[in-house]
């Protein structure tokens, strides 16, 4: 069996399953947020009854994360019943926007959307947070109100988005009807050279295949190439993986992903075993490519969906914004990439900058390259930082979101993953997707570039 085909086997309580199967699984974490979240709970209390209980109360993971700073009431409100559920039903992790459990939350636009406007406890996009915060272990099955939620497959996981009628039925029994889907592989081998960098690798699978290509189909990435990829890496590529229709992504079980996963459920206070699956040595695949990374180059999804590949030294098309932020842009490692084509240099585009979560900013505002943080190197370059951790423009929002595109016709380009008509803002608009480097020194030439001409030296 393959790697999905395992895990949604052992969810099942069977030895054995195969493409096509319809089977019963047990859910070990299901995760909603502020968009979804309310429409879950309607679901949830209109079948199982207004005093009814979750499931468990160990695996629900709530995160406010989409339309967050926004003076946007309805938006505001959305936040005020996650919360008011969560009291009800005594949920442990319910990541808050604000400290106090009953108290409201209302965004104040005339603070700015620059500092930050959340407690303690908030935590950012939910797909970056649920890892950090020790909700994802290998061999488990999570189910998400979000199409991102696959992006947890970079930690051997079963992860896919559900709609609100799914969830509130897995809120209530823990279990969900899946078809297993059929399995396609991409066998990553070498190392990217300098200036290529995961989001590469991804657009240029996609590429490969369309961005429907994948639909209803789990895409199995393995390979020693693998090895090179730290698991933000890893996270990139999986995330996309519904920009092709996939079901599902999935990588291997290694000693990388052990040690990050042992040390965040450490760090958390969150269930702490778990059995990976690993490869059987006969697996069944659908669709198999090699992928040489040695090979690849800084690539663009152009305007308007995630399969127009081109390569951003073929390109010569005059941008008008750039922003680099979202569960799939916006890690640690992507602003430090950012960062280095940047050190020294200014953007000449408006350019916007959103990390993923608060430990990110903290990490920006305190790592130093000489005597500047990178969050100074970046303020300097020219870029406009919030302290607002979030979804932000990656899903457009109400008019008022820091980075939305609200002018007809701007042409930008982003480290985000969804580039289809009217994702960022207006609908006359286009998003150019690209990794946080070619991001960077488009940023810098007001034009898509190839970024491996600022890090050569």
């Amino acid at each position: 069996m393959t790697l999905t085909e395992k895990i949604l086997a052992r969810a099942a309580g069977k030895t054995r399953v195969q493409a096509g199967d319809n089977v019963w699984v047990n859910a070990d974490v299901l995760m909603t947020h502020d968009v979804c979240g309310p429409g879950t709970i309607g679901v949830f209390k209109r079948e199982f009854g207004k005093t009814a209980k979750v499931w468990d109360r160990q695996r629900v993971v709530i995160i406010p994360d989409h339309y967050i700073f926004t003076a946007d009431s309805n938006s505001n409100r959305n936040v005020n019943i996650l919360r008011d559920f969560s009291k009800e039903q005594g949920l442990p992790y319910f990541y808050d926007v604000i400290d106090d459990p009953n108290g409201t939350w209302k965004f104040d636009p005339g603070q700015g959307l620059l500092k930050k406007q959340y407690g303690s406890t908030y935590a950012g996009v939910c797909h970056t947070a649920l890892p950090a915060k020790g909700h994802t272990r290998p061999g488990e099955i999570l189910f998400g109100t979000d199409s991102h939620t696959c992006m947890a497959g970079a930690f051997n996981q079963f992860a896919t988005g559900i709609g609100n009628t799914d969830a509130g039925f897995v809120m209530g029994t823990g279990k969900l009807l899946i078809k297993v889907p059929e399995t396609m592989r991409f066998r990553l081998e070498g190392k990217l050279q300098r200036g290529v960098m995961a989001k590469d690798i991804i657009l240029h699978c996609i590429g490969e295949i369309g961005f429907d290509g994948a639909t209803y189909r789990a895409m199995q990435f393995d390979g020693s190439g693998v090895r090179s990829l730290s698991i933000d890496d890893r996270m990139t590529i999986a995330n996309m993986a519904i920009e092709a229709g996939g079901k599902n992504a999935i990588f291997e079980f290694d000693a990388r992903t052990q040690e990050y996963v042992d040390a965040r459920v450490k760090l958390n206070g969150t269930k702490s075993s778990y059995e990976p699956v690993e490869p059987d040595r006969e697996q069944k695949f659908i669709y198999e490519l090699v992928v040489d990374l040695d090979k690849l180059e800084p690539t663009v999804a152009c305007h308007p969906d995630p399969g127009q590949r081109k390569k951003a030294k073929d390109m010569d098309l005059k941008l008008d914004r750039a922003y680099i932020g979202s569960c799939t842009g916006g890690k640690t490692s992507d602003f430090v990439e950012f960062a280095q084509v940047l050190r020294g240099k200014r953007v000449s585009i408006d350019t916007f900058g959103v990390p993923a979560t608060p430990d990110i900013v903290r990490d920006l505002q305190s790592t130093r390259w000489g005597d500047k943080t990178i969050w100074q190197i970046l303020l300097e370059a020219g870029v406009r930082m919030t302290e607002n951790a979030g979804c932000a423009a990656c899903l457009g929002g109400p008019v008022d979101t820091f980075g939305r595109i609200n002018q007809p016709g701007l042409k930008c380009i982003s480290a985000t993953n969804r580039n289809f008509p009217g994702r960022m803002g207006d609908k006359e608009s286009q998003v150019f997707l690209a990794s946080p480097a070619t991001v960077a020194a488009s940023a810098i030439t007001g034009r898509i570039t190839d970024p491996r001409e600022y890090l050569a030296n």
